[in-house]
């Protein structure tokens, strides 16, 4: 079993920035690829970004647009999500994720553990 913590949420004003944590435990971080997910209200759970074991990423490039930076720290069993330049239409609950594969998905159903989620607010 893996357990995920995310941290960093908050209420934030449009075009400031909010970096996300993702703590994991319970199984060797660098097996995993980890993930970012959003779920805005009334709206489907959706992919953000992804990186593998090798540091490899991927993001929903039309959503994302530069702005969001995922990164890995294997020393720390940690994953982060920097927004930059936050929209209002970003607001949503940021769900952390892992799977014990070695590439990245975008699809939610490829990943196997998930954290409780973190709610990020931006106000215009």
């Amino acid at each position: 079993q893996v357990q995920l913590v995310e941290s960093g949420g908050g209420l934030v004003l449009a075009g400031g920035s909010l970096r996300l944590s993702c703590a994991a435990s319970g199984r060797t971080f660098r097996s995993l690829t980890m993930g970012w997910f959003r779920q805005a209200p009334g709206k489907a759970r959706v992919f953000v970004a992804a990186i593998n074991l090798s540091g490899g990423y991927t993001y929903d490039v039309d959503s994302v647009k530069g702005r969001f930076t995922i990164s890995r720290d294997n020393a720390k069993n940690t994953v982060y999500l920097q927004m930059d330049s936050l929209k209002p239409e970003d607001t949503a609950i940021y769900y952390c994720t892992a799977r014990a594969k070695p590439t990245t998905s975008r699809r939610s159903n490829d990943y196997d553990y998930w954290g409780q989620g973190t709610q990020v607010t931006v106000s215009s």
